[in-house]
């Protein structure tokens, strides 16, 4: 469960102004793009640079043109930004950047709502996951064709789990809707390697982990090797969450597990926007 203070008014800017309603039809009717989404705290991000990076590459990837982090980073600003009329600064809040190309060129939609914070103890932060069997396309990319995912967790959520977990041929586990996954088997962290989105939590954690003397790795698991792990949990922008139940199979909440990996990713740098 997460909340967030209805109190703060959403935003809503492209290329640096309030969005027209010529601007906003084009980007209705055009389902070519990608975005990032990230939590700003004190006007700060974790892993800014890692985000900054997920922009420039899909750009490329999608649209043969890089996307300068410093034009990123200053439309972030201004839509946060106060503008002396009564619209206050923003220095706690969910962004989002999407890039789309209407014109032929990288054009940048900057989405700004309240901040999202993730329960206090790991007891009720808890997940429990349903399995489906669905791989994103394009997996790699934060894109904008979230249909099938968005189907499937909330088919999750009318069975009373919190959120679906990607799955392959075989039962290749790759990811959750929204989530990166990570299993334990008392050793070592491993993150499956099934086609998946490299989250920027999950990015900023590997290395955290293994200098912290927990280690690391990306590799194959399969629905059929859950029993083998004796705790999991999931990521993502909000934050650390640990895994109770995936299917029929129960994961004992792993305190120390949980205390260290969350606080590693609460104690990293924050990269002023």
């Amino acid at each position: 469960m997460t909340t967030s203070n209805p109190a703060i008014p959403e935003r809503l800017e492209i290329d640096g102004a309030p969005a027209t309603a010529e601007q906003l039809r084009a980007r209705a009717l055009d389902g070519f793009g990608h975005f990032t989404a990230m939590q700003v705290r004190g006007g700060a991000v974790p892993g800014l640079a890692l985000h900054l990076d997920r922009l420039d590459t899909a750009t490329r990837e999608l649209f043969d043109q890089g996307l300068d982090g410093d034009r990123v980073r200053a439309a972030i600003r201004h839509a946060l930004a106060g503008d002396g009329t009564g619209r206050e600064e923003l220095r706690d809040a969910a962004v989002r950047v999407y890039v789309h190309a209407p014109d032929g060129e990288p054009s940048l939609m900057v989405t700004v709502r309240a901040p999202v914070e993730l329960p206090a103890t790991m007891a009720e932060r808890a997940q429990s996951l349903k399995s489906v069997p669905y791989v994103r396309p394009a997996a790699h990319l934060k894109h904008l064709g979230g249909f099938g995912q968005a189907y499937h967790r909330r088919e999750a959520e009318r069975l009373g789990y919190d959120e679906a977990l990607l799955t392959g041929p075989d039962g290749a586990i790759s990811e959750g809707a929204v989530t990166n996954v990570a299993f334990f088997d008392g050793r070592e962290v491993v993150w499956p390697e099934a086609p998946h989105l490299a989250g920027i939590t999950m990015r900023l954690l590997e290395p955290l982990l293994a200098d912290a003397g927990l280690p690391t790795r990306r590799g194959p698991v399969f629905l059929r090797d859950l029993p083998a792990y004796r705790a999991a949990f999931v990521t993502n922008s909000w934050g650390v969450s640990p895994v109770l139940r995936v299917d029929d199979q129960d994961f004992p909440l792993d305190e120390k597990l949980m205390a260290t990996v969350a606080g590693l990713y609460e104690d990293a740098p924050r990269d002023v926007i």
